[in-house]
């Protein structure tokens, strides 16, 4: 995934960011995340690999600019998500109205639990079309990321939970994702 800004907001506060997920595919299990981020005068690459066997997350961090390194070892469960991984775990379950999900996610650092709220189905247009949808909310019930936003996701209400839009409320705002084009 690659996130990058643009028009007046890349003259402020330019973004460039890549991130990167591996993934059991069997459990959507996190097992390795890459991260290069050039957010402003910002520039880190990170590493964080997770031994299941060890229930650990390893976190590898280097400051681009000053060559500063980080390396740290945090508790995770047996089996964790990451903000990419997340959706994917998500989505493989039955996602009928008012079912809840609660997952474990993280970052590298201390594992937070996230909850899933299934909220209803609804028509949503997006520029890759119209589709069926349905909507969940999900928001972080622990860790430092608890209280700090909101994440609407609309995913295909069919078997393929295919992601068509998400909006995220964070403290300095909103960010809408929508699904541009479907390639087969």
């Amino acid at each position: 995934m690659a996130a990058n800004s643009s028009g007046a907001v890349n003259l402020l506060f330019p973004v460039r960011d890549v991130f990167e997920t591996q993934i059991d595919p069997r459990t959507y299990c996190t097992t390795r995340i890459s991260k290069h981020a050039e957010e402003g005068k910002h520039k880190r690459e990170t590493q964080i690999r997770i031994d299941l066997a060890r229930r650990k997350s390893i976190l590898d961090e280097k400051n681009l600019q000053t060559g500063a390194t980080k390396h740290e070892e945090n508790d995770v469960p047996g089996c964790t998500t990451d903000v990419i991984s997340g959706f994917f775990y998500v989505a493989s379950l039955p996602l009928q109205p008012g079912n809840n999900v609660d997952f474990p996610v993280t970052d590298g650092g201390k594992t937070t639990l996230a909850a899933a709220h299934v909220e209803g189905r609804e028509q949503v247009k997006v520029p890759a079309g119209t589709f069926q949808t349905v909507r969940l909310s999900v928001e972080a019930t622990t860790g430092k990321l608890q209280g700090k936003g909101q994440l609407m996701v609309w995913f295909t209400d069919d078997a393929d939970h295919m992601p068509v839009q998400m909006r995220a409320k964070v403290q300095w705002g909103n960010v809408m994702f929508r699904l541009q084009r479907v390639e087969n």
